[in-house]
């Protein structure tokens, strides 16, 4: 495919006007969008790139801070209101067939184990797991157990890195 003069002129006509490669290969005929693409760069036609008008930095760094003070006060109240409660119902020992979506999923004991069971007490709503388990399973953010205690090192690891 060859550009004639007729076409250049087209697509300069075009390109001003604001159309998409995509249209100007359109209405041209016989041309690819890419094409266009790569002739309007050849004839260094202005780039048609549009700017979205974005809100001054300050408006998004204090919209962004609030966003993150909300989420964390919701965050925090719904733990915090967990904690503060010290009465759980009784566990409610349940196989994987029997659960249903109001109850408590948590695992208790080793699947290959015949004792396995589910906690079975009653899950909150939008949750998995009963009161006692969301505490285990959801740790407020910052909140997390420090692993800084040491769990002891197996004696057949400690004999491998004396070796080495």
């Amino acid at each position: 495919m060859s550009w004639t003069e007729e076409k250049v002129a087209k697509l300069k006509e075009l390109w001003g006007q604001g159309n998409t490669a995509s249209q100007i290969a359109e209405i041209i005929g016989g041309v690819s969008r890419n094409a266009v693409i790569g002739k309007a760069h050849r004839l260094n036609l202005s780039a048609k790139i549009k700017t979205r008008t974005a809100p001054s930095n300050q408006t998004f760094e204090n919209s962004a801070e609030n966003k993150n003070l909300k989420n964390k006060r919701g965050r925090r109240s719904k733990f915090k209101s967990l904690i503060i409660e010290k009465d759980f119902e009784p566990e409610n020992p349940k196989q994987l067939e029997e659960l249903d979506e109001n109850s408590c999923k948590w695992p208790i004991g080793h699947p290959n184990e015949k004792s396995f069971y589910f906690c079975g007490r009653s899950s909150l709503k939008d949750f998995s797991y009963c009161k006692l388990h969301l505490l285990y399973a959801y740790q407020p953010k910052g909140k997390k157990e420090d692993n800084s205690e040491k769990e002891e090192v197996p004696e057949f690891i400690e004999k491998k890195i004396q070796s080495a």
